[in-house]
């Protein structure tokens, strides 16, 4: 078997899973669907950030036992809530999975060590968000499309990236083929994670936070699926954040080569290594909102457009690095090798970046740890200066009037225009 006809990919985030109305809400937009399915599913609302808090607390000594009863309680509710609105006979079910879950996740946490990677240890634990979310979702879709859950982490393989796993392309799509396209002889829905994938020693890996879109992507390329749909708050892809810009502008459709580029800017409404393997078997990506499920949403594939409105991208919590030369010479080729080596072993990814004579710039998502670890690494070779608490504001597709809208009133660290896109670096 080397494709199911008609199979489509459904990604659904945390705010579509968040809790038992939203898995619900779910469960009806699943249930309007009559082809078969693969649908990723994401931890429930903030429960990624609420294991962050935990393995964090468990990582340094400290009493997690609190925060860890939080989720517990959470996911418990959730469950009971699930069993009311959709038939209490899914209660066993569901209590079996959640305790089985919970009792792992505990047993993870008792052996979180200092003495043991951090990175490593961090994937072991925060994936038990994704893992409990679609155990719920599977129970709940059981009764209205035959499902069968899969662990995605025996599904799709990656390295030892920890928290930035890169994909075994061959190995994956084995795995794929030979686990999951046979089920569809049998059922017509399968429920897996995002963000989450494992290595051939069966340790847990992640994609990167937010990495479930890119999930949906794997799936659907090595599945050949028909189509992917990512299910989310918005009506569709946007050219701003609504939450800070009032006056959006939905794109009806779009091509992957700009929304990969917007994406790569810190556009939220997609994870930015999904697009690619979607364009390289010209895989459309529809962005819908399930809140509104009859609505167009954007259609993202291989197209020509006219000019698109201006988008604008905001990321936060920024830090801006320069690195000087220590004796006043030019910064050349090798001492931009040796601060990208740094870069790359801190794992802190280039936002933007500029350089003068005598110094080099880069603006990255701030993370202490990483950005410690990194000054660590070349503050023997170069005089480095750093300012936190900053925003990098990107606008495609800019022109005058959404220049001057942006920065208006704003101090400007460091600014950078080519011929489609103008990005600048300032105090929040």
């Amino acid at each position: 078997m080397e494709k199911v006809q008609g199979l489509q990919v459904y990604k659904f985030g945390g705010a579509s899973v968040k809790d038992a109305a939203a898995i619900l809400n779910l469960r009806k937009i699943v249930g309007s669907h009559s082809g078969p399915l693969v649908i990723v599913v994401s931890a429930m609302g903030k429960t990624t950030n609420a294991l962050e808090e935990i393995f964090d607390l468990a990582y340094h000594g400290k009493d997690y036992a609190d925060a860890l009863n939080r989720v517990e309680d959470f996911h418990r509710n959730t469950a009971a809530s699930l069993a009311a609105g959709a038939g209490p006979y899914m209660m066993d079910d569901i209590n079996e999975g959640f305790r089985d879950a919970f009792d792992a996740l505990e047993a993870q946490l008792a052996v979180v060590s200092t003495l043991k990677d951090y990175d490593e240890q961090y994937d072991q634990v925060v994936s038990y968000g994704e893992l409990l979310a679609s155990e719920f979702v599977a129970h709940v879709l059981n009764d209205l499309r035959h499902t069968r859950w899969l662990d995605c982490r025996s599904l799709l393989r990656t390295n030892e990236s920890w928290r930035e796993a890169q994909v075994d392309w061959q190995a994956t799509e084995e795995n794929l083929r030979d686990k999951v396209l046979p089920c569809f002889q049998q059922v017509r829905t399968i429920v897996t994670q995002g963000f989450i994938g494992g290595t051939a020693d069966g340790r847990t890996t992640t994609l990167g936070r937010e990495g479930s879109d890119y999930t949906a992507a794997i799936m659907a390329y090595c599945l050949r699926a028909e189509s992917v749909t990512i299910w989310k708050d918005v009506a569709g892809l946007l050219n701003a954040d609504p939450k800070i810009f009032p006056d959006t502008v939905r794109y009806p459709e779009i091509s992957y080569r700009e929304t990969i580029e917007m994406a790569y800017y810190g556009a939220s409404v997609i994870h930015p290594k999904t697009l690619k393997p979607l364009a390289d078997r010209n895989i459309p990506l529809r962005v819908k909102s399930f809140l509104d499920p009859e609505a167009e949403g954007t259609l993202i594939h291989d197209c020509q457009h006219p000019a698109l409105a201006p988008a604008f991208i905001r990321k936060s919590d920024q830090v801006l690095l320069s690195f000087a030369s220590k004796d006043f010479s030019f910064i050349s080729e090798e001492n931009m090798a040796v601060i990208f080596a740094g870069l790359a072993q801190a794992k802190l990814k280039i936002n933007v970046m500029q350089n003068s004579a005598i110094s080099f710039s880069v603006c990255v998502d701030y993370s202490e740890r990483r950005v410690h670890q990194l000054l660590d690494l070349l503050r023997e070779q170069f005089t480095l200066h750093y300012n936190t608490g900053l925003t990098l504001f990107t606008i495609k597709n800019y022109d005058a009037a959404s220049i001057a809208r942006l920065t208006a009133g704003k101090r400007l660290l460091l600014e950078q225009r080519t011929r489609h896109t103008f990005q600048f670096v300032c105090q929040d």
